[in-house]
């Protein structure tokens, strides 16, 4: 299981992204204060690494399920999920990621 832990700024809502493998497909769990993010993880289901981690496949779910329900487009969560993908099916190495700004 691959684990993300995602503090998204000043709205606080803390979130934390576990992803598991079963096959080809992950599924993924999700943990957050966030109402949107709730939103998303209800309708997630199990996801396919490979259309999720690639634009060239269309759109991928958790992008697409953020600008659906997340009313700030810069929310970090929905990419969070694919980095987390990424780790789960040894696509990318388990390095964090960060954005500062200033």
């Amino acid at each position: 299981m691959s684990k993300a832990e995602i503090a998204p700024g000043v709205c606080g809502f803390f979130t934390v992204v576990e992803v598991s493998s079963e096959g080809r497909l992950c599924n993924v769990a999700i943990t957050s204060d966030c109402k949107a993010i709730q939103k998303i993880a209800e309708e997630l289901g199990p996801l396919d690494p490979m259309k999720e981690i690639s634009s060239r496949r269309g759109t991928p779910r958790c992008l697409e399920l953020g600008l659906q329900h997340c009313f700030h487009a810069a929310c970090p969560v929905p990419a969070g999920i694919i980095k987390a993908i990424e780790v789960e099916k040894k696509l990318a190495l388990p390095v964090e990621v960060s954005i500062r700004l200033g």
